[in-house]
């Protein structure tokens, strides 16, 4: 509804609640529809928590309630979303910019409670917007060691989308975008496998024994599968890997034919014209990654308890799940930089979060880290990344998830993970950092200045076009 016919913007004083939140992939066919219109993004419409279309409404509104500098002020609790990952390159441009809006006040990420029986606790933010030109002078954020405690106050001369200083950027209003490529020089991550199987390649413990019982000719076909699941807390799965099976041998193999035909018929029953076209080789997964050499893993999806992603190696005959990204080649020291407190601020301040837990981006976080500068000498990294590779053998039995449990961690392995900070904090810059988003706000600085000539290079390809196009065409 028009909320002029509820009250007219120039009688409002205040816009302020608790709007549904209303994630992406959560909303009604409506509710995508009205986001879609209200936020006009073009394309694919953006991938924006329902939310956001109300802080966009407000801003829209109160730009009717008076002149410049005396406009309403709004307030809303948010989902902590719409400060992170991808979500804040799509809505935050729109309220600078469209709604001439500034941050005024923000409570950064807390844990907001219901007395309700069984109703868990969500992740939220609360953000007050001010018209550009009547913003306070001094803006007031209140940030939370403990997302359940009480929060400590901070004054700022502004305030980033991420909800932390931006005093220090040339453009307080800079937004990480996902980048295709790492424009910091490091080396391509992927994604694991994606099989579009239907289940039928996937195999458990007692199924892989059933199939090799009556089939021992499948063995060299039949791989350990690990996504994050398996690479976090162990379990077994396995996989059939038929890339490079001959023809010959897979026709001596009824039970294992059996299982590709399944997957022709799966696929050849999809909507999806790609998914259809992979019909023609049901022996091939969608994504392909087979490594032929030890390689360094992410987890997609990480707890929001841990100070650190279990980041860590992986070797044949193990075939990577969809769930983990990969790092081909890698190196002590790529472990090292990946690994430490600041990569993980990084982290925890762009990527996305699927409920509360951390998605690690790679078009996000990877490709857009900013790296030490060049000239850092990196050589004293690798027997610290050595240390907590070793600390972690030191439990044999603990799975990844143990080590890494806040409750948990073994004080060896945390003293090894505190000495490589240390040291990788060391690289960017001599005075210590006394908190992550004062190392996030560092990082920013740097970003902004990695960016700067693939802007100008991108302006500056946009005027060439400009000059070849023709009238008229």
């Amino acid at each position: 509804m028009d909320w002029e016919d509820l009250l007219p913007a120039k009688d409002c004083s205040f816009v302020f609640g608790n709007p549904p939140f209303g994630g992406a992939k959560l909303q009604s066919k409506d509710q995508r529809a009205q986001v879609r219109r209200i936020a006009a993004l073009g394309g694919t419409g953006g991938t924006l928590d329902y939310v956001t279309a109300w802080f966009i409404t407000a801003g829209d509104y109160i730009q009717k309630s008076g002149p410049a500098g005396e406009r309403a002020r709004i307030g809303f609790v948010a989902t902590n979303s719409i400060t992170q990952g991808e979500q804040v390159a799509q809505l935050w441009p729109v309220l600078f910019g469209r709604c001439g809006l500034e941050i005024a006040f923000a409570h950064r990420t807390f844990a907001w409670g219901s007395d309700a029986r069984g109703m868990a606790h969500v992740h939220v933010v609360i953000i007050g917007l001010d018209d550009r030109d009547g913003v306070p002078a001094a803006r007031r954020l209140f940030s939370y060691t403990d997302p359940k405690g009480d929060p400590h106050e901070s004054g700022h001369d502004v305030l980033s989308p991420y909800l932390i200083d931006g005093a220090g950027l040339a453009d307080p209003h800079l937004v990480v975008r996902q980048e295709s490529r790492p424009i910091n020089g490091m080396a391509k991550m992927i994604t694991g496998c994606k099989l579009i199987d239907d289940g039928h390649f996937v195999l458990s413990s007692e199924e892989r024994e059933a199939l090799l019982e009556v089939e021992p000719g499948a063995q060299p076909f039949v791989r350990p599968l690990v996504s994050a699941r398996e690479y976090l807390r162990g379990g077994e799965r396995w996989v059939l890997a038929l890339h490079d099976a001959p023809p010959q041998t897979l026709a001596r193999l009824p039970q294992v034919r059996a299982r590709i035909a399944a997957v022709r018929a799966y696929r050849e029953r999809s909507k999806s014209g790609p998914t259809r076209k992979l019909a023609a080789t049901p022996t091939l997964y969608h994504v392909n990654v087979v490594p032929t050499a030890p390689f360094l893993v992410v987890p997609n999806v990480s707890s929001e308890k841990r100070e650190y992603v279990p980041i860590g190696w992986l070797a044949p005959p193990n075939i990577p799940g969809q769930k983990l990204r990969l790092l081909s080649d890698a190196s002590l020291t790529d472990f090292a930089v990946l690994t430490s407190a600041m990569h993980m601020a990084w982290m925890r301040a762009v990527t996305g979060r699927l409920e509360s837990r951390y998605m690690y981006s790679v078009g996000v976080v990877y490709n857009t880290f900013p790296l030490p500068p060049k000239d850092a000498d990196t050589a004293p990294l690798e027997p610290l990344a050595q240390a907590i590779l070793d600390a972690r053998t030191a439990h044999p039995g603990a799975t990844l998830a143990d080590l890494y449990d806040p409750d948990l961690m073994p004080a060896g392995l945390l003293r090894a993970h505190q000495a490589l900070d240390r040291a990788v904090d060391r690289l960017y810059r001599p005075r210590r950092f006394t908190s992550e988003r004062e190392r996030v706000e560092h990082l920013f600085m740097l970003y902004e200045r990695m960016r700067a000539p693939l802007a100008a290079a991108g302006k500056k390809k946009r005027r060439r076009r400009r000059l070849i196009r023709v009238p008229g065409k």
